[in-house]
């Protein structure tokens, strides 16, 4: 049976898994720069207490803004409990929506986040190039053989 918790994961554990996963724990995006191992969050752990599935999130005046996703398991929910997981937190912090960006070769994210109730309200031409200066390391080719050019932003309105 799997276990959901905020995180509260030894650093290097963190930094292992984000090292693994992203080339780093350093998030680039057009809202900032980011440590992803020492953000606020979510992680699924499996039977082995092994992270399957996590989620960071930051919180600004009434929004909050979704970091990093990843879900090592896709098509078992792991992905729709850790959002669900953000948005009760946001509605308990009194945030009237949740956003995040992802690039524009993700077309995976950006189907996951629709069926979710994310609505498509911005694109950030040519941020991935800006976020290169800082990251250089992020490739060129993204996803699919897509060059990996712009940011695309998602928000969904909370009720209540």
């Amino acid at each position: 049976m799997n276990v959901i918790k905020t995180i509260n994961l030894p650093q290097k554990v963190l930094n292992d898994f984000f090292n693994t996963h992203w080339g780093s724990p350093q998030m680039v995006i057009s809202s900032g720069v980011y440590n992803c191992s020492e953000l606020d969050g979510f992680a699924i752990m499996n039977t082995k207490d092994q992270v399957i599935g996590l989620i960071t999130y930051v919180f600004r005046n009434n929004e909050c803004e979704i970091i990093s996703l990843d879900s090592l398991e896709e098509g078992n929910g792991i992905g729709t409990i850790l959002v669900q997981e953000v948005e009760r937190a946001a509605r308990h912090h009194q945030c009237g929506r949740v956003t995040l960006v992802t690039t524009n070769d993700n077309l995976l994210a950006l189907k996951f986040y629709q069926k979710r109730g994310f609505k498509l309200v911005k694109i950030h031409r040519n941020a991935v190039a800006r976020a290169r200066e800082i990251k250089p390391e992020i490739p060129l080719i993204g996803i699919a053989g897509i060059p990996l050019m712009d940011e695309i932003e998602l928000e969904k309105r909370l009720e209540g």
